[in-house]
């Protein structure tokens, strides 16, 4: 992905007008190209979510409320006041006040937009329980359906910033409802065939065009600022990488406090820590348009996730035996009595 984030600050580099152009296909606030984009992106994701695993939600209670809970009631809230803390505060004196509120609201739309496309492969990267990662999908999907919109716009609103809620409400369906019920009809239509493997199987490079494409569009429209204001970058990014390394270390610790298992431990940490960021990208854009401080701080997000999730899948890994010695002194001890 770092070879594709090079490559669309080249190009925004050296054809800004063809970024322009492309930055002019809107309807109803929402740009044509990002969001076909998104969608070719999260469609084949969605076919993977199985509804019917949530009925195994007993199996795991624990990892799923680790995972639930600091995804809407740690994150967002967190998010908001680091964004808050660092541009209202800490960083006053670099960045103008218009700016800042600007900032604050990229980050609380990352903060509110838990991750659902990447979470397989960050499970999978630490060989995590693949039942348990269906079943956390499916029900963070559902509840982003009808908390995403009410939560951003209450921290938007507390933030002192303007809410266009029909942009808001209109993004949610067409990046959260419409691929969802695609994707489950799809897997319905698949099932009855005994064909959902191989139609995932089909449609992976599709979603994985649409991730690389996706990340090429969007640094392509903000190499000029990128490039001009590296500074400015490295700024957002700071209370970014605390808000990662943070939310990891809370959820990971309350996994091993529980003395969770480490396939259900992994995936509830990572999931919690990751980030939604293609929706909140989208979102930023249709609320504040495409060159705005909000879709900077969101494709900043981009920027700063895949090298902090994959430095906390290392972290993950060589941290494996701390959660096999808690299991096997829960053994001993359940023995023992």
């Amino acid at each position: 992905m770092g070879l594709f984030i090079v490559l669309g600050v080249t190009l925004g580099s050296i054809f800004p007008e063809l970024f322009k152009t492309l930055s002019e296909f809107q309807f109803a606030q929402v740009n044509i190209v990002v969001a076909v984009l998104i969608w070719l992106m999260i469609y084949p994701m969605m076919i993977q979510v199985d509804f019917g695993a949530i009925k195994n939600i007993r199996k795991n209670p624990k990892g799923l409320v680790v995972t639930l809970v600091v995804n809407w009631l740690v994150k967002p809230f967190t998010m908001a006041a680091l964004g808050i803390l660092f541009f209202d505060y800490l960083f006053s004196n670099w960045v103008s006040p218009q700016l800042a509120i600007q900032y604050i609201a990229g980050m609380i739309l990352l903060g509110v937009a838990p991750c659902t496309a990447m979470v397989f492969v960050w499970s999978h990267l630490v060989k995590g329980d693949a039942t348990y990662t269906l079943v956390q999908v499916a029900l963070n999907d559902l509840i982003l359906l009808f908390a995403f919109a009410p939560l951003a716009g209450f921290l938007l609103g507390v933030s002192r910033i303007a809410v266009p809620w029909e942009t808001l409400l209109f993004s949610v369906g067409l990046y959260v409802f419409i691929p969802l019920v695609a994707g489950y009809a799809t897997r319905r239509l698949a099932n009855s065939q005994g064909a959902v493997e191989s139609i995932v199987v089909k449609l992976k490079p599709l979603s994985i065009f649409g991730l690389l494409a996706t990340v090429t569009i969007l640094f392509g429209f903000q190499a000029p600022t990128i490039l001009s204001k590296p500074f400015l970058i490295l700024l957002i990014a700071i209370p970014l990488l605390v808000q990662s390394y943070g939310i990891f270390a809370i959820a990971y610790l309350w996994a091993w406090k529980w003395k969770l298992p480490f396939s259900v431990a992994a995936p509830a940490a990572l999931i919690g820590t990751s980030n939604f960021f293609e929706l909140a990208v989208a979102v930023a854009i249709g609320l504040f348009g495409l060159d705005s401080g909000a879709s900077l701080a969101t494709v900043v997000g981009v920027l700063v996730e895949v090298p902090v999730m994959l430095s906390l899948v290392r972290l993950a890994n060589k941290t494996r035996r701390l959660f096999e010695a808690a299991s096997k002194h829960v053994i001993v001890g359940s023995v023992a009595k």
